[in-house]
C-alpha cells in the first residue's frame, strides 16, 4: 500500500521549533521601585509629591510605596486615601527613610540625611540660594544619588517642575497682592487693577519668565498697569507675544528701574537664578524711595532674592516692613495652594517613574537621557554639579565621565 502523503501540518508538527524560540528577543521585565514619601517638616511645607491616584497607578505597576503618616494631610489627602491606593502607612521617619527612592518637596534636613543609606536616591528641591556646604557634605558622606527639581529638564530643554510651580506662583501672586494692598491688611487701601474713573494700580515685574507671564496675565485681567523688566531681550519679546499686548518692557537699567519703582504699587521679583543665585537688582536705596504701604513680593527669595531688603518669611508670618514698604518673601508660595501644587508635581513624577521602571531603574534613566541626567548633583559620593563645586570649593566629578567609565 502506498505510503500516505503527509500534510503540511504533520510535517510542521514533526519539526523541532523549540530551540528557535529561544533565539527571539525577550522584553526585559520592568524594574520595580521602593518609594518613600516622608512628611515635610521644614518651612511650613504643605505639599507632597504624589497624589493617592498616582500611588495607585505606581502600585498597580509593581512598585512599593511607603507614606509617612499625615504626610498628605496639608494637601488634603488622608492616610486612608493613600492606604486604599495600595501604599503602606508608616509612623516614623526612620521607617520611611528605609525606601530606596525618597521623593520630597523641600530639601531634607541634616537630621533626615542622617537617616539615609548608601545607594539611596533622593529627588527633591535644592534651593541653591539657601544652600550650605554642610548639606552637600552630608549627602556625599552617605553616598546618596541626589537630583534637584531645579535642574531636571525635559526632552526639549524646558524645566517641567520649575515651570509648573512657576505657573502656580505667578497665578497666586496677584491674589497675595490684592490681600496686602487692602485696608484689611493695613495696606494702601486700594483695589488691585482699576475701575471706571479711578487710575489703575501700577505693577512692576522684574523678570520675564514663566512667573512673570502668569503674574502679568492676572494683573492685566484685573486692569492693572503692568511694566516688565529683564536683561534678556528675547524673553521680553517672548512675553509680549504670549500676552498678546503691547505692554511696557525694558532692560534692567538702574535709572529707569529706580524711577519706575517710585510710582509702583506692587513690585514682583521674579528673576531666575544664574550660577546658583538670583542677582540683586533692587537696591536698599531704591526701596527707600518707594511709596509708603507699597508692596514688594520677592518670589526669587528661595534663590537668594533679587531685592536687597528681602529676608525669608514664612506662611505664618509672611510680611515685614522696611522704609514703610511691605515685603512678602515666602519661599514656597505654591504651598499656599498645596492640593493643586501636589497634583501638578504628581503629574510630572508619575510618568517619569513608570518610564524609569521600563528602562531598568533610575540609574539607567539617568545615563540614558541627558535631560534627566542634568538633575543629578551628587552621585554615589561624588559631586557632579560644577557650579556647586566651584561655589563651595569642593571636588567635582563630571557625570559624563562616570557614564563613560560604566562602559
Amino acid at each position: 500500500m502506498a505510503e500516505k502523503k503527509k500534510t503540511g501540518f504533520e510535517t510542521l508538527a514533526r519539526t523541532s521549533l523549540a530551540p528557535q524560540e529561544q533565539l527571539l528577543a525577550v522584553k526585559k521585565k520592568n524594574n520595580s521601585f521602593f518609594i518613600g514619601l516622608p512628611q515635610e517638616i521644614s518651612l511650613q511645607e504643605n505639599r507632597i509629591t504624589l497624589t493617592p491616584d498616582a500611588v495607585a497607578l505606581l502600585v498597580s505597576n509593581g512598585n512599593e510605596v511607603w507614606v509617612e503618616a499625615k504626610a498628605g494631610i496639608s494637601s488634603k489627602f488622608s492616610d486612608q486615601q493613600y492606604s486604599e491606593a495600595g501604599a503602606k502607612i508608616v509612623y516614623s521617619q526612620q521607617e520611611v527613610y528605609k525606601a530606596d527612592v525618597i521623593l520630597k518637596v523641600e530639601p531634607p534636613t541634616l537630621e533626615e540625611i542622617e537617616l539615609m543609606h548608601p545607594g539611596q536616591t533622593l529627588i527633591s528641591a535644592l534651593q541653591p540660594g539657601n544652600l550650605k556646604v554642610e548639606y552637600l557634605q552630608a549627602l556625599l558622606k552617605k553616598k546618596v544619588t541626589a537630583l534637584a527639581y531645579e535642574f531636571i529638564e525635559d526632552k526639549v530643554g524646558g524645566m517641567p517642575i520649575v515651570r509648573a510651580m512657576s505657573e502656580i506662583a505667578g497665578s497666586s501672586v496677584m491674589l497675595i497682592a490684592a490681600e496686602y494692598l487692602s485696608t484689611a491688611h493695613n495696606g494702601k487701601g486700594v483695589i488691585l487693577g482699576g475701575i471706571t474713573g479711578v487710575p489703575p494700580t501700577k505693577v512692576v515685574i522684574i523678570g520675564a519668565g514663566t512667573v512673570a507671564e502668569y503674574s502679568a496675565r492676572a494683573a492685566l485681567g484685573m486692569g492693572a498697569d503692568v511694566q516688565i523688566f529683564d536683561n534678556h531681550l528675547y524673553k521680553l519679546r517672548r512675553i509680549k507675544h504670549l500676552l498678546g499686548q503691547q505692554i511696557y518692557t525694558s532692560t534692567i537699567d538702574t535709572i529707569t528701574l529706580s524711577e519706575s519703582l517710585k510710582t509702583a504699587d506692587v513690585v514682583i521679583g521674579a528673576l531666575r537664578a544664574e550660577k546658583g543665585r538670583a542677582r540683586i537688582v533692587v537696591t536698599d536705596e531704591m526701596v527707600s524711595k518707594m511709596k509708603p504701604d507699597s508692596l514688594i513680593i520677592d518670589l526669587s527669595i528661595d534663590q537668594g532674592g533679587c531685592v536687597e531688603t528681602s529676608e525669608i518669611t514664612s506662611l505664618d508670618n509672611p510680611v515685614f516692613r522696611k522704609y514703610g514698604v511691605i515685603h512678602y518673601c515666602v519661599p514656597n508660595v505654591a504651598s499656599r495652594v498645596a492640593h493643586t501644587a501636589t497634583t501638578a508635581l504628581s503629574n510630572i513624577f508619575t510618568p517619569t517613574i513608570l518610564r524609569a521602571a521600563e528602562e531598568g531603574g533610575l540609574e539607567e534613566m539617568i545615563f540614558s537621557h541627558s535631560w534627566f541626567m542634568k538633575g543629578v548633583y551628587t552621585y554615589k559620593g561624588s559631586l557632579t554639579n560644577e557650579a556647586l563645586a566651584r561655589r563651595f570649593n569642593l571636588k567635582f566629578k563630571n557625570i559624563e565621565l562616570i557614564l563613560a567609565a560604566r562602559f
